[in-house]
């Protein structure tokens, strides 16, 4: 009984032991399974983070960059609204409604005074001009015959009576010489109108230094005190080049114009009778390149505020009245560019009077006349007449009018209507002339 007992027991145990092993073996295998799995959820994980992490990286790149990029684009913006707000300061505003009410000028159509130098010898003293301090001599700049101005020069016209020339109502005109701003050079034409006595009543000052051109007058009022008009005023003009300078005086009023534009106007200054032209220095330096031209000195121009007080038709009865009465109309105020085919500004308020009345009268035909005086040879100034009377065709086209009416003549020098030997009579030769046909 003890002995089957004890092999119960033994086989028990043995039992025992097996199932112990095989319970081991099974934790075993299970452990190492489980450890299996965490390693390749670790590695899954890694490498899930790992290309996680770069797409992230990516997208924070890429979103980095869009914002960059909407920030240059902002910042250009900006930096081009900038830029164009200071060239609109610059410039000023480029409504042509509000230019042409600027561009009133309308010069003399009694020659005074006048001298493009184109026969003076160079290297010369200009023949029609007195020296009062200072040196100058006949120069040319960029095709145009000129007086070159010596630093502190002082000139005045050779007139009949030298002490009092200037009426109530005149105009003047010339072309300047602006310098190259990269030069560091910079030019200074002062305009002294005064009395009888060689007392000062105003004076104009064209003033230029990189590039901007200051334009000040300095005058006696009606009530006897000093002014000044045009101070802080700036205007960007072509440097190394020419531009035009125009004036009015209307018996208390001063206008001025730049390349046509008015850029002042006075409207109550006391009178002069005389004028001085300085070449002065401009902040205590001044170079040599002053160069002045083109000189026309009339008498006439609008009457004070003429602009206001009458419109166009009013003008435009004056062309019908002339051609009512001898069947054409005549006008020295349709000014070209020195020997060029090429309209100034000013003379559009005469052509518009003109196409006015050929708009009313829309069935009347016109031969354009063109007339020069005899200043060079006929081989030049014939075919420029011509195309100076197709320069005013095409403008009259321009403002409407029917161009089947109209038909171009250039009549060079060939019929003056006053004598060529003075520069009265070569300003009213130089002519345009609408013949009704």
């Amino acid at each position: 009984m003890k002995k089957i007992l004890l092999l119960i027991a033994i086989f028990a145990f043995i039992c025992a032991q097996a199932s112990g092993q095989g319970f081991l073996n099974r934790l075993k295998d299970k452990a190492k399974e489980t450890a299996e799995r965490n390693i390749e959820r670790k590695v899954e994980k890694g490498v899930d983070d790992a290309l996680d992490g770069n797409l992230g990286k990516d997208k924070k790149d890429k979103d980095k960059k869009d914002k960059d990029k909407d920030k240059d684009k902002k910042s250009k913006k900006s930096k081009n609204d900038d830029a164009a707000d200071d060239e609109e300061a610059e410039e000023g505003p480029q409504d042509t409604d509000a230019v042409y009410e600027q561009s009133d000028f309308v010069p003399g159509n009694v020659v005074l005074f006048e001298d493009n130098l184109q026969s003076e010898q160079m290297g010369e003293f200009p023949s029609k001009w007195d020296l009062v301090e200072g040196s100058t001599d006949v120069a040319s700049m960029k095709g145009k015959k000129c007086i070159h101005f010596e630093p502190n020069t002082r000139i005045e016209a050779l007139m009949t009576n030298q002490k009092s020339y200037l009426p109530d109502y005149f105009t003047l005109e010339f072309d300047f010489w602006m310098n190259d701003p990269k030069t560091n050079l910079s030019n200074c034409y002062e305009l002294e109108f005064e009395d009888a006595n060689g007392n000062g009543v105003y004076e104009i000052r064209l003033g230029e230094s990189y590039s901007k051109l200051a334009v000040t007058c300095s005058y006696l009022s009606t009530t006897g005190d000093w002014r000044s008009s045009g101070d802080n005023k700036f205007w960007t003009l072509k440097g190394n080049d020419w531009s035009h300078f125009a004036m009015s005086f209307n018996k208390r009023a001063i206008k001025i114009y730049i390349n046509g534009k008015r850029v002042i106007n006075i409207p109550n200054s006391q009178s002069a009778v005389r004028l001085k032209i300085h070449q002065a220095d401009w902040g205590g330096f001044n170079g040599n390149k002053n160069y002045l031209t083109n000189f026309r000195l009339a008498k006439g121009g609008n009457e004070l505020y003429a602009q206001q007080t009458t419109d166009l038709s009013a003008a435009a009865a004056a062309v019908e009245k002339a051609i009512a009465e001898t069947g054409k109309f005549v006008t020295n105020n349709i000014l070209f560019e020195t020997g060029k085919a090429t309209l100034k500004p000013e003379s559009m308020e005469e052509i518009k009077k003109v196409a006015e009345y050929m708009k009313a009268n829309p069935t009347a035909r016109f031969e354009v006349q063109g007339h020069t005086d005899n200043q060079g040879s006929d081989k030049t100034n014939d075919p420029l007449s011509q195309q100076r009377a197709e320069a005013v065709v095409k403008a009259l086209e321009g403002l409407g009018v029917d161009g089947f009416n109209l038909r171009a003549v250039g009549k060079g020098s060939h019929e003056p209507v006053a004598d060529n030997k003075t520069a009265e009579g070569r300003a009213q030769n130089r002519r345009v002339e609408f013949i009704k046909k």
